[in-house]
């Protein structure tokens, strides 16, 4: 299937509007998954400690949550995406993450564990990676690799910013008031420029009206493109969910390394995830996006075995580097190859689809590693899941067409 042409000039597109969307959609980023996300898996091993939870319970919550607000809210936000623009659902999905990370420092029940986690969840959908790729797809035309990689760095300076951060609130006010500051944190960098961020360029409106017509997308669902897509994708990320949720659990109470030497592991991660977004991003608009996702998936698939030698300081950092860097290409080149193959016209109904889908891989695979854990005594069970999952992902990735590229 090919992609509709973009005829949009990018002379035609206000620099200043480029730049306030690129700062908005790092923002949001920033907040909703390198906080949101990545952040609260630094406190996973207090509410074990603390609390006498499982490590499947605590990883229960993203689990329950994405599985229950992905399928609802998914697709019904890429609709109201495409109908209405991105900025209002990032509006509402900032205040919902923040509120749920400041939730989550008060609560000390299961119910209410699971009831924060839903507003994160559906933080995430609403103002997160959805409304984010859309925003950036119509401002942004031949550069629009580079400007999703910027953007997904946010993700990486999020998630390496914070576990330094949490633990120094940590180890000065307690584990409940740091959450409590990192959500304020959140809705204070996100929502303003979420509030002065403009839906698209003046010339949107009437570049739409003059291409060609979309493919309906009942046509989109029938295209093998798609479920190859799908596939690949939740593969991977279940792969790169599975990882990063148990890895706090893993390092601190497996291999017992202190709470300052995880925090840098973690940090070290997501350092990694900024080099891997600008490399990403950079071959993104040079190379067929298919050649870069399949270098992704295979980066990650190559780095999740060495989480089995954690016991060696140095391998524990190669694992960190490597798989940093393939964790910052990951979701930066879903709505790449999306736009590539099914145009920009459909891409939040589309990506409403795959996200939805990867929130479950997302939330299913570090539960699922957590439950083996917990019976068997071991992660290496759950390791080498994850590494076959990931090499399913780029399988997937391999049989996609070379769609050339839609500018």
């Amino acid at each position: 299937m090919s992609a509709p042409h973009e005829t949009t000039s990018p002379d035609e597109i206000p620099r200043s509007g480029q730049i306030t969307a690129a700062a908005t959609a790092f923002a949001a980023l920033f907040a909703a998954v390198g906080i949101g996300l990545y952040g609260l898996t630094f406190f996973y091993d207090f509410f074990v400690k603390d609390y006498g939870w499982t490590r499947q319970q605590v990883t229960s919550g993203n689990a329950y949550s994405k599985l229950l607000i992905g399928p609802l809210f998914g697709y019904l936000a890429g609709y109201l995406i495409d109908r209405y623009g991105p900025r209002r659902l990032l509006l509402v999905g900032i205040l919902m993450a923040g509120g749920a990370m400041i939730g989550l420092g008060y609560v000390s029940t299961l119910a209410g564990f699971y009831l924060c986690y839903i507003f994160n969840a559906l933080g995430y959908v609403f103002g997160g990676p959805l409304p984010v790729q859309v925003l950036l797809s119509r401002w942004f035309t031949t550069a629009r690799g580079k400007a999703m990689g910027f953007a997904y760095i946010g993700i990486g300076i999020g998630g390496t910013v914070v576990p330094g951060l949490a633990y120094w609130l940590t180890m000065n006010f307690g584990w409940h008031r740091a959450m409590q500051v990192l959500g304020c944190l959140m809705i204070a960098i996100a929502w303003p420029l979420a509030w002065i961020v403009k839906d698209a360029p003046p010339s949107f409106a009437a570049d739409q009206a003059a291409r060609p017509a979309a493919a309906p997308l009942g046509e989109v669902l029938r295209s093998s493109s798609f479920y190859l897509l799908l596939i690949g994708s939740m593969c991977s990320i279940g792969a790169v969910g599975g990882t990063m949720q148990n890895l706090k659990l893993y390092l601190s109470l497996d291999q017992q390394y202190g709470q300052g030497d995880v925090a840098r592991i973690l940090s070290l991660v997501l350092a990694g995830s900024i080099l891997g977004r600008l490399l990403m991003g950079w071959l993104a608009d040079r190379w067929h996006r298919k050649h870069v996702m399949l270098l992704i998936y295979v980066i990650v698939a190559a780095a999740i075995p060495l989480l089995l030698l954690a016991d060696s300081w140095t391998m524990l950092h190669v694992f960190a580097l490597l798989f940093g860097i393939g964790l910052g290409g990951d979701y930066m080149i879903i709505p790449l190859m999306a736009a590539d193959l099914f145009g920009v016209q459909r891409l939040g109904r589309v990506m409403g689809f795959v996200l939805t889908a990867d929130g479950v891989a997302e939330a299913v695979s570090p539960m699922l590693v957590a439950g083996l854990r917990d019976r068997m005594g071991s992660y290496r069970p759950g390791f080498l899941l994850l590494m076959g999952l990931a090499a399913v992902g780029a399988a997937a990735v391999a049989l996609l067409p070379k769609q050339k590229r839609a500018l």
